[in-house]
């Protein structure tokens, strides 16, 4: 998939984009954690995981 399409997925919907590159996983559990507690460092990992 394009990175500069999950990268938008990730600003928006960073659980999906975590999903899209990753799987279901421990990668998405943490992430969901993120987005439960704050939004801010869900994104930051979404968009982290995907540029990786």
């Amino acid at each position: 998939m394009n990175k500069f399409v999950l990268i938008i997925i990730a600003i928006l919907l960073p659980p999906v984009a975590v999903f899209l590159k990753k799987g279901a996983g421990k990668d998405l559990i943490i992430n969901i954690v993120l987005c439960l507690l704050m939004v801010i460092p869900g994104v930051v990992h979404a968009i982290w995981l995907t540029t990786k």
